[in-house]
Parts: C-alpha cells; structure tokens; sequence
C-alpha cells in the first residue's frame, strides 16, 4: 500500500474518532440516574399539571385536582361519598366540604349546593329554614352521644363513627310548622328525606 493511501486512512480514521468523541456525553456533578430521574419527575410532574387543566404550575393542578373530587357525586355501595371515605366519618377536613350559601355550616359538596337551593326556593314560598347543625366531627358525635343518649338506647345520637354528620350528608333543620310542611312536600325534590323517627329536625342527604 502507498504512503498516500496509509495517510488517507489515518485520516479516515481520526475523523471517525472525532464524531465519537462528539457523541459521548458530557461528565457533570450529577450522575446518569440522577439526570434520569429528574428528567422523568419533571414529566411526570408535567403530565399531572396538564391533565388537571393547570398547565406548569403544579400546585394549581393538585388543587383543581382535589377541587374536582370534592365535587363528585360518585357514592360507595355503603352509600359513603368516595371523595371522602378516605377521610373516615368525623374526620373530614374543611376544606373537603362546601360551605352552604353563608352560613357557616358545611356538609359534602352535592348536599350543600342542594340544601342551599332548597333554602332559597323555600324563602320565595314564604318558608324560612335555618340549620343547626350540618356536618360533625366524631369528637363532635361522642359529646352529643354522652349529653343525649344513642338512639338505640332511647336517646338521640348515632353511635360515632356511624352518623351521617359524620360524612357531611345531613343537617338539622330549625323549622317551624309551615317549614317542616314545606320540607315534607319538597324536600325529596332536593335529594333530602326525613329519614329519624322522634327528629323531625333531621334530614339526611340522598341525591
């Protein structure tokens, strides 16, 4: 073989050297799986927010995302709403409940956004209907139970653990005897039946 040939070979040869040298990656202060692995955090992260609606911002999706659960009328076979059976009953925080209009008192989504329309159509009918009571805690149902009695026992308490309070989906109602009339001509309309023998004032959630 000729010195020319011998030389363009050499050549040939570094330049293939130099595109693999191009090729490999570069050395950093943090490792191969590290990189992976934020890499695929930030996907995964990205993915979430969009799938929420809420673009790059991360937090706004986790919100949307809790906001849409609140909201969801699916129920459990124990009838138990599923965007709040995690919780356990009596331990539901706030901000997993809907305020009904302004009045302080909280109840699951579906049952407030009912019971304050029924309060409104009842006002137009010349029937006023407050609350005194809407969702409760179990520490909440445990003093009622030790100042009232369990129902079982000719009181007027659930067992806690066991009161539809207890998972935002009943109230007690302040009526008078034309709301309680109103209540018992429409209240099923609403989702709400009176559901207690002995409380009246008790309506319980159904859709």
């Amino acid at each position: 073989m000729s010195l020319d040939g011998i030389a363009s070979i050499n050549q040939r040869i570094a330049a293939i050297q130099a595109t693999i040298g191009s090729l490999a990656p570069t050395t950093t202060t943090t490792t191969s799986s590290g990189v992976a692995f934020a890499q695929a955090l930030a996907q995964a992260v990205d993915g979430a927010s969009t799938a929420t609606g809420a673009g790059a911002a991360g937090s706004t999706g986790t919100a949307a995302a809790t906001a849409g659960a609140a909201t969801s009328t699916a129920r459990g076979a124990d009838g138990v709403p599923l965007a709040l059976a995690g919780y356990g009953n009596g331990k539901i925080p706030a901000d997993a409940l809907h305020e009904v209009g302004s009045t302080g008192h909280r109840l699951w989504a579906p049952a407030a956004d009912a019971l304050e329309s029924l309060i409104a159509d009842a006002a137009r009918d010349g029937a006023t209907i407050g609350i005194t009571d809407s969702y409760r805690s179990y520490e909440a149902q445990v003093d009622v139970a030790a100042r009232k009695g369990l129902y079982s026992q000719g009181g007027l308490a659930a067992v806690p653990g066991t009161s539809d309070h207890g998972w935002g989906m009943a109230v007690d109602l302040r009526l008078d005897d034309a709301a309680q009339s109103w209540m018992r001509a429409n209240g099923g309309r609403y989702g709400f039946v009176e559901d207690t023998p002995r409380e009246p004032w008790h309506w319980a959630y159904e859709g």
